[in-house]
């Protein structure tokens, strides 16, 4: 009888536990309605009582007097005090130092001695500024060339970039999105815009701007120039903004793109440690199985190349003010995420980002943050989006009906899989992988980026169907 009560208990707790655990189970997995946020908080300075919004689009030229590049020209000149890499040392340790000797003598000699050259790039396209929200937003805006107008579909396409990107990242894509193709049906206006605190946009006054505030902004921009209905595609912080904004306003997208299908929800999670077991049974083909496995390899390489994540989420201020008061500081740190964000195969050699991205593209960039000083402003981001404001909205676990698609280049951060992928967005409409391409994508692979946009385009069945 003894015997029978303590196993009659031992069942009980087992019970017991395996019921709790299927309750925590359920709670943590189960889908979450879209939550309520402002359209239309402001950000500005001051407490924005008396705002009036100023509804003007404005012209955008970039125009740097002469007297900052020479001032920028000094700071180049004087003798670098840097330390010497470790015998054997390579790129491992950070941004070699010997390789940063030569990369600030050309940013010196070469890149700011035809500096007009690079500014005339810089306005090669239509810009403008606008006020949202209390905030001074600058955006490219591109419309289809008349010859693409006349026989294509056009569409209205949100390109959002990521830190530490900006808009020089489209530079090669958007004449292939405007311009007459023959591999597509469709020709699109695009809008690119440099997110909030981030090159020539103002940053948000207080704390509290995330994801999902950068989300509205830019869904009231896109209002702002008569888009109702449009495309989104980013990747990096582009992609998750895009997330959140065809999550949030899914009746203002006709279709989201993503070159980094990230998702970190607890049912993607747990799927993601089946997957790396299980993988034959969730991915089309093997040969696509170190696109997302074994997961605790995964992991440890995202802790490996992390720090500045922790840094950026935790004193981004302290980091800012180092990167601002150094430009060849600033060089360091934004230059060692190209670096990194090569391919495995060359991210050790020194010709690595000229190979990959080239010298220009890479400079034009580190220039954005100079010129506007905006590292501060820009890596700030990292603490709004690990804030309890924001990671309490859960917007992973909101499952959106707006058609996605989601391409996989080879280097860049583990996606999920469409399996992991369906739970949030139930009309993937495209996913493609690629066994070559990083992190970059727009800037190293336009050609590539844009034939899968524009195949995910194909597959929403528009049929001529013009945005309302």
């Amino acid at each position: 009888m003894k015997c029978l009560i303590i196993f009659g208990l031992i069942v009980a707790v087992f019970g017991a536990f395996v019921g709790y655990g299927y309750l925590v189970f359920t709670e943590l997995t189960r889908p979450l309605p879209k939550p309520e946020i402002s359209d239309n908080t402001y950000w500005g300075p001051g407490d924005g009582k008396d705002y009036v919004p100023d509804k003007r689009v404005n012209e955008f030229r970039l125009s740097v007097p002469q007297a900052e590049i020479e001032d920028l020209r000094q700071q180049l000149n004087r003798t670098l005090r840097l330390t010497d890499p470790l015998d054997g040392i390579s790129f491992e340790y950070g941004f070699n130092s010997h390789a940063l000797e030569q990369f600030v003598d050309y940013w010196r000699e070469k890149y700011l001695t035809k500096w007009d050259e690079r500014q005339e790039f810089f306005n090669k396209f239509k810009q403008y500024t606008t006020e949202i929200q209390g905030l001074n937003i600058h955006f490219i805006r591109e419309k289809a060339s008349e010859e693409a107008a006349a026989k294509k579909h056009v569409y209205p396409l949100l390109l959002l970039h990521g830190w530490p990107g900006s808009v020089r990242e489209f530079y090669d894509i958007i004449p292939m999105l405007t311009n007459d193709q023959n591999v597509t049906d469709y020709a699109f206006e695009v809008v690119a815009p440099s997110l909030v605190g981030y090159g020539w946009s103002d940053a948000a006054s207080r704390p509290g701007f995330n994801a999902a505030e950068m989300a509205t902004v830019m869904r009231n921009l896109m209002l702002r120039l008569g888009h109702k209905k449009f495309f989104i595609q980013g990747g990096d912080w582009g992609s998750i903004i895009g997330s959140n904004l065809a999550t949030l306003y899914p009746e203002n997208v006709i279709g989201y793109h993503s070159n980094m299908c990230v998702l970190n929800s607890p049912l993607a999670i747990l799927k993601g440690i089946y997957g790396t077991y299980f993988s034959e049974k969730i991915i089309p083909s093997r040969f696509f199985y170190d696109h997302h496995f074994p997961v605790w390899d995964k992991y440890a390489e995202l802790l490996q190349e992390s720090g500045y994540f922790h840094i950026q989420a935790t004193k981004p201020d302290t980091i800012g003010a180092a990167l601002t008061t150094s430009p060849v500081g600033l060089a360091a740190y934004i230059l060692e995420k190209f670096q990194t964000c090569t391919n495995p195969g060359v991210k050790q050699d020194f010709g690595a980002i000229v190979t990959v991205f080239g010298l220009e593209p890479v400079l034009d960039n580190l220039m954005v943050y100079y010129l506007t000083n905006s590292i501060t402003t820009a890596v700030r981001f990292y603490a709004e989006n690990v804030s309890k404001a924001y990671t309490s909205l859960q917007l992973d676990r909101v499952p959106t009906p707006v058609p996605m698609g989601c391409s996989r280049f080879r280097y860049d951060l583990p996606s999920v899989t469409d399996w992991q992928l369906r739970d949030k967005f139930p009309n993937l409409k495209h996913s493609m992988y690629f066994q070559q391409g990083s992190h970059f994508a727009a800037l190293e692979m336009p050609a590539m980026l844009y034939q899968d946009f524009t195949a995910f385009v194909g597959k929403i069945g528009l049929h001529g169907e013009k945005p309302k």
